[in-house]
């Protein structure tokens, strides 16, 4: 028999053996559907962590190079500053910056981002520079490291919070901005 003059009962006996796509039909199509959000239900709701940009991803980790770097060098400053101003900065900057570093920390973790908890070389150098130093070569050359990192600090901060686009980022770094500044105000008043 010729498939063109088939009758209509033979061709519809034939389709019963392949039934149409299973994707095709409605109640099909509702199934999948279902099982979808099924499945976006049954995956945790965890807070939607956004990604960060290189910039500011680059940002977190050099703040928290300098932000170790800045309680390093205030420990010394407390223990071996011969000027009694020079020993209280460097205790203020023990305490002002581990609190801002424990901000810096959390902002870290939440954005996935995974912080050093040493200091690379760069700036274990300048620690241990600034550790051979005594008496007033010390309290000179501490003020003068503070004076031009804070000036550093001051920009940086201040263009970071210019052009993040991360709320959380925002955030900390305008939290920070002021004490960066009370900080670069005092050592200025020191120097003089």
């Amino acid at each position: 028999m010729n498939t063109n003059t088939k009758s209509k009962h033979a061709m519809e006996q034939d389709n019963a053996h392949f039934p149409k796509p299973l994707a095709s039909s409605a109640a099909a199509r509702l199934g999948m559907a279902l099982m979808a959000v099924g499945l976006l239900l049954a995956v945790p709701c965890a807070k939607a962590e956004t990604k960060l940009s290189v910039a500011d991803t680059d940002f977190i980790l050099a703040a928290a190079q300098g932000g170790i770097t800045e309680v390093k060098l205030g420990e010394l400053a407390a223990r071996k500053g011969t000027r009694d101003d020079v020993k209280a900065f460097g205790q203020m900057m023990v305490k002002d910056h581990t609190i801002i570093n424990a901000d810096l920390k959390a902002l870290a973790a939440q954005k996935g981002v995974t912080l050093p908890d040493s200091l690379d070389a760069i700036h274990q150098r300048m620690v241990d520079k600034m550790a051979a130093l005594t008496g007033s070569e010390f309290d000179d050359a501490y003020i003068a490291a503070m004076i031009k990192d804070h000036k550093k600090d001051a920009q940086e901060f201040k263009a970071e919070s210019a052009e993040t686009k991360d709320t959380d980022v925002k955030s900390f770094v305008d939290e920070s901005i002021p004490v960066v500044d009370k900080h670069l105000k005092r050592i200025i008043a020191i120097k003089k």
